[in-house]
């Protein structure tokens, strides 16, 4: 059946990627886009994915656009076909690749939120008290903070991947790796879990999960996005904020307190410097901002109060 064809060819890109250590979470998001391709190419045109045309593809990505999808939602559905497309065009399994030209919407970037120094420790104080979740929530808020790792990296740790003597841990984001130092308060928030907590919530000895749920299992990147929202609500916190916002923090409070942006960039995991420009395009603003408040001449027309 064609159905089957198309479902085994999106099964067979996927395993491709799982080979070439592409991060998991990326191929799950492809796999997404690509089935609900072929399921609208399917009703509306009744076609598989070895007869879709360029212009079939590009009214599957306005029909996004009418169902109100966000633009960046549209724009990583395009980078998921025309990957598709190429990988079938460079397999032979395809003549053509009816993806090349397939335009999506521009995504503006806008400048993500930073917390202040303020915020920031208000929200790692919330978990509070001795019990195992309260301890467990603690390390995982610190160290995220004191590493600026993706949540899908923290829910992916090993209780190997992290040194408390040398204080650092290693992460791994697909096929690349990097080590990151972490400060004092990561270290005592992680020694109290993995000493107090970690053993009454992890009851299969050989798991080597870092961090688990309460049940002792894998926790999920939505079950930790609920508990920072949580957090960030009781914190007081007005701005909408997830695991990214620690990231941006993390990346933000370094520089601004100086930290080399190279330095920086690696800590972030990114594959080059350019990404972490808007780090320092911030601090450059945030500079501006302080010196026309504090300034006496940008005060008074003749610089006298």
């Amino acid at each position: 059946m064609q159905m089957e064809t198309t479902q085994a060819k999106i099964a067979q890109y996927t395993t491709v990627l799982r080979e070439q250590k592409t991060a998991e979470n990326t191929i799950v998001s492809y796999e997404r886009d690509l089935c609900q391709m072929a399921d609208y190419l399917r009703s509306v045109y009744g076609v598989e994915c070895g007869g879709a045309t360029q212009a079939q593809l590009q009214s599957y990505l306005h029909h996004m656009e009418r169902e109100n999808k966000r633009p960046a939602t549209i724009a990583r559905a395009a980078a998921s076909i025309k990957a598709f497309f190429r990988y079938l065009n460079q397999t032979g399994q395809a003549a053509s690749n009816p993806a090349q030209g397939l335009k999506a919407p521009k995504v503006e970037k806008g400048v993500p939120y930073i917390m202040s120094p303020q915020e920031t420790v208000r929200l790692l104080r919330q978990p509070q008290g001795d019990a195992p979740k309260a301890v467990r929530d603690r390390a995982m808020l610190q160290l995220l903070y004191a590493t600026g790792i993706r949540v899908s990296e923290l829910v992916q740790l090993q209780t190997d991947d992290v040194n408390l003597t040398m204080e650092y841990l290693l992460c791994r984001y697909g096929a690349r790796e990097r080590v990151i130092p972490f400060g004092k308060e990561a270290k005592q928030s992680l020694q109290m879990y993995l000493e107090q907590a970690r053993p009454q919530l992890v009851k299969d000895p050989s798991c080597t999960m870092l961090f688990t749920n309460l049940s002792g299992q894998k926790m999920s990147r939505q079950g930790f996005w609920k508990l920072i929202k949580q957090y960030a609500k009781a914190a007081g916190i007005q701005q909408e904020i997830t695991p990214h916002t620690l990231r941006h923090s993390f990346a933000a409070h370094l520089v601004n307190n100086g930290a080399d942006l190279g330095a920086v960039s690696r800590m972030m995991g990114f594959a080059d410097l350019s990404a972490a420009q808007i780090y320092a395009d911030m601090h450059q603003v945030s500079v501006r901002e302080a010196y026309k408040k504090a300034h006496p001449m940008e005060h008074t027309a003749d610089g006298t109060e």
